[in-house]
């Protein structure tokens, strides 16, 4: 940029600053095409700042981490030192995978959950009896979950026109970010599984139901704080920067 400009590069770099302009970083984005994106936004920002009252109904995020992998190192983890950060291979021996259903409750922060070797609509069949039986019977359920085909199929849509206490709530396709388990799953996997070492699926479900066993003696709610109206005025701004990069 300095040869094509004619400035020097302490000159660049100084207008980078300035401008908070990084050329080395790039982030990912996908905006929805669902035709209820409006709807669906109102919808899953009302059910998390105005939920319904604790006495009557309780929210829960459902997702599914799936393929976790129960990976362990080549060769054995080095701890930090002073100076010196933990240290471990690149390389490792995989040994199988796990799918792990959680249901995090947006008022508490407590997390129901369940491991199953694959996800398909079967499993989450299980996951929702699960639910039905640690919810007390006397509260509604709002489920906050996404598009995902095996949260539609016959036998899911049956099961729930038999158990009425049930709402959903579907986030817009490609919004994953508004499902707060998805923060749940980040604190997994940050805290737990990138620094663990498994030999076994065995060993792997083991260490995530004891994570999640301390997790739920002293669970954190993560608390919602965008309305509605800023979420949509945000990704308007968006769709106009692309329209005006012509592409």
């Amino acid at each position: 940029m300095a040869k094509a400009s004619g400035l020097n590069q302490t000159a660049i770099g100084r207008i980078w600053r300035t401008f908070g302009l990084k050329p080395h970083l790039k982030e990912n984005f996908k905006l929805s095409t669902d035709p209820q994106f409006v709807e669906k936004v109102r919808d899953i920002v009302g059910v998390y700042i105005n939920p319904p009252e604790k006495t009557r109904a309780v929210v829960l995020c459902v997702d599914e981490k799936s393929q976790i992998q129960a990976l362990d190192r080549t060769q054995p983890i080095l701890p930090m030192g002073p100076g010196r950060p933990e240290q471990h291979t690149h390389d490792y021996y995989r040994h199988g995978t796990i799918s792990l259903f959680a249901a995090l409750d947006v008022a508490t922060g407590r997390v129901i959950a369940s491991l199953h070797k694959r996800h398909r609509h079967q499993e989450f069949l299980k996951f929702l009896k699960k639910i039905d039986a640690e919810v007390p019977a006397h509260l509604e359920i709002h489920l906050v979950l996404d598009n995902y085909a095996t949260h539609k199929t016959p036998a899911i849509k049956d099961w729930l026109l038999k158990h009425p206490r049930f709402h959903l709530h579907f986030t817009p396709t490609s919004s994953s970010w508004m499902n707060l388990v998805e923060r749940w799953f980040a604190e997994l996997t940050n805290r737990k599984l990138r620094r663990s070492a498994h030999r076994s699926v065995a060993e792997l479900e083991t260490d995530i139901r004891k994570w999640i066993n301390e997790w739920n003696k002293d669970p954190k709610p993560f608390v919602w704080t965008k309305s509605a109206d800023e979420i949509l005025e945000t990704l308007a701004a968006y769709c106009e920067r692309i329209n005006d990069s012509g592409h």
